[in-house]
């Protein structure tokens, strides 16, 4: 499989330089297990897409998963094999990776028509790339998000990149947007509620928040995922690095979308 970058120059930059205005390679860099990312067009959230990537070590593997927006192929898809384009050149899929993340789960499945259309991934292939750009990804996305599924593909991706030595740790990328379409003011509050589970390490009680307020984020489910392979793996905390909407690029305020930066440690 050849995934050509379908949104390079539209939702995100197609010039070198333009991407790299979006990192912050000053910044003093930690481990992580896990980080939550924002994937909406760059203008609104790339500036917290590059904080969160300049935050972290650069890593030889990233498993990206992210939300199955069209509804297309497999409830969890993971793309098996091939690469991806990137305006700063291609990232070949780890495929012994990705097979065993498919052997290990009962619902991940190998699904590359999931990933033909979506952006939600697409969006944090050049981060990565420029981050190490010899790494190596395992795009997944996802629309089913029961607590079962998120519990088993999370436990799943732990069993399959455990034992990383320092320095060579596996980065779980999990791509999310926050509240989408209401006040400003609102967002904030719903999206404080969620926000905080994912800092309590609490997969099964973000997904309880989301649903019991209502809270529209489209990646609820794999921040949950991220959370439960994060914590297999040895995670025991994880801070906000940082929160803007829509409202704050567009001056209105009446209908935004939350975007936030985690990193999982």
């Amino acid at each position: 499989m050849f995934r050509p970058a379908l949104h390079s120059g539209t939702w995100y930059p197609s010039d070198k330089n333009e991407i790299e205005k979006y990192m912050q390679p000053s910044e003093k860099r930690e481990e992580a297990f896990a980080v939550v990312c924002p994937h909406a067009g760059w203008i609104y959230s790339g500036k917290i897409a590059g904080k969160v990537f300049s935050h972290v070590q650069p890593s030889p593997l990233y498993i990206v998963i992210g939300p199955n927006h069209r509804g297309r192929g497999a409830p969890v898809s993971v793309s098996p094999e091939g690469t991806w384009q990137t305006p700063l050149g291609d990232l070949d899929v780890d495929e012994e990776t990705a097979s065993s993340i498919i052997s290990l789960s009962k619902c991940a499945k190998s699904d590359a028509s999931a990933h033909a259309q979506e952006h939600s991934l697409e969006v944090q292939m050049p981060f990565i790339k420029l981050s190490n750009p010899s790494a190596k990804i395992v795009p997944i996305c996802m629309y089913d998000y029961s607590p079962q599924t998120c519990a088993d593909l999370g436990k799943s991706i732990a069993r399959a990149i455990s034992g990383g030595k320092r320095g060579q740790r596996p980065l779980i990328v999990a791509s999310s947007d926050m509240s989408h379409y209401i006040p400003a003011l609102d967002a904030k509050k719903a999206d404080n509620m969620a926000i905080e589970k994912i800092i309590a390490l609490d997969p099964e009680g973000l997904m309880r928040t989301v649903e019991n307020n209502g809270i529209s984020m489209c990646g609820s489910g794999p921040d949950a995922v991220a959370l439960w392979a994060a914590k297999e793996l040895g995670a025991s905390k994880a801070r906000l690095l940082d929160y803007s909407t829509s409202g704050d690029v567009t001056g209105d305020n009446n209908e935004v979308v939350g975007y936030a930066g985690l990193i999982i440690t």
